[in-house]
C-alpha cells in the first residue's frame, strides 16, 4: 500500500487547510488511517485517526477543530484543519493499517506511511 500526503501549506492562525492522503491499495483492504504530526525536534504524535467502520479518534488538543473523513470511492482520507493555531505546526504524516486474505485464506498485515506534507501556522 502506498499513501500519497498533500495539502499543507503556510496559513494564519485562525486559518483553516485541508489535508488528503490517497491510498494505492493493491487489492489490500484500508482497516485504519491516521494523520501524525512531527513539530520540529519532537516526536511524531497521532493527531486523528479513521476506521474502515467510520470510528473515529481525536488528540485532545484539535477535538472541535480538526475532522477526519474517508472517501472510500476515492481510496481517500482527509483531515480538515480549522481555527489553526501556531502550535499545530508540523510536518503531517498519514499511515494506514491494511490487510489482505488470499484464496488460500492467509492473511496479510500491512502497516504504510506516507511521505510528510508541511503546515506552518503563523502568529
Amino acid at each position: 500500500v502506498q499513501l500519497q500526503a498533500c495539502g499543507g501549506g503556510l496559513v494564519q492562525a485562525g486559518g483553516s487547510l485541508r489535508l488528503s492522503c490517497v491510498a494505492s491499495r493493491s487489492g489490500f483492504r484500508i482497516d485504519a488511517t491516521g494523520w501524525h504530526r512531527q513539530a520540529p525536534g519532537e516526536d511524531r504524535k497521532l493527531v486523528a485517526r479513521i476506521t474502515s467502520g467510520g470510528s473515529t479518534d481525536y488528540a485532545d488538543s484539535v477535538k472541535g477543530r480538526f475532522t477526519i473523513s474517508r472517501d472510500n470511492g476515492k481510496d481517500t482520507v482527509y483531515l480538515q484543519m480549522n481555527n489553526l493555531k501556531p502550535e499545530d505546526t508540523g510536518v503531517y504524516y498519514c499511515d494506514a493499517d491494511a490487510s489482505h486474505r488470499d484464496d488460500n485464506d492467509v492473511l496479510t498485515l500491512l502497516h504504510s506511511w506516507g511521505q510528510g506534507t508541511l503546515v506552518t501556522v503563523s502568529s
